[in-house]
């Protein structure tokens, strides 16, 4: 199974980087891991929210195959214990879900297509994190899934 992260625009702060690519590369270890980066043009950014999310969602749906599974972090979404997502994880491998794909939309969230294609929708908390912070609790959580999986020491229960 290939997992894939989509964000919206590059991530924009350094230590956020920093902190995204040491957890990528040891992603390396476990599964097939990428992220990709959905570029809005800078002139829809002065356009309405809503013209906004849609166009993202035009980028979005563009990116996607039939059979993709399609994982939504959204502030609406279900929570699951680290443990429990480890868990997540494993019944798509199970499942032989060929492509994975877990979605950061823009700082508006998303429009109704793309909340109508989602398989799933993912919360990490009741709180809210901006949409460039999440990169990095993200791939820090599916780090954590794998190698709770593997019985590994990086997470203590």
């Amino acid at each position: 199974m290939r997992i894939s992260l989509v964000q919206i625009d590059k991530t924009q702060d350094s230590y956020l980087t920093e902190g995204i690519d040491i957890y990528h590369r040891r992603l390396k270890n476990y599964t097939a891991f990428e992220i990709l980066t959905i570029n809005v043009p800078k002139q829809v950014r002065q356009r309405s929210v809503n013209e906004q999310k849609l166009e993202e969602a035009k980028l979005i749906i563009n990116l996607l195959n039939t059979e993709d599974m399609l994982v939504l972090l959204d502030e609406k979404g279900k929570e699951l214990s680290s443990t429990e997502f480890s868990k997540f994880i494993a019944g798509k491998q199970n499942a032989s879900i060929k492509r994975l794909i877990f979605l950061i939309g823009g700082p508006f969230g998303f429009d109704p297509r793309i909340y109508e294609r989602a398989n799933f929708t993912l919360s990490f908390s009741k709180m809210t994190f901006s949409h460039q912070m999440i990169r990095l609790f993200f791939v820090e959580q599916l780090y954590r899934a794998f190698t709770i999986l593997k019985g590994e020491k990086y997470h203590h229960e």
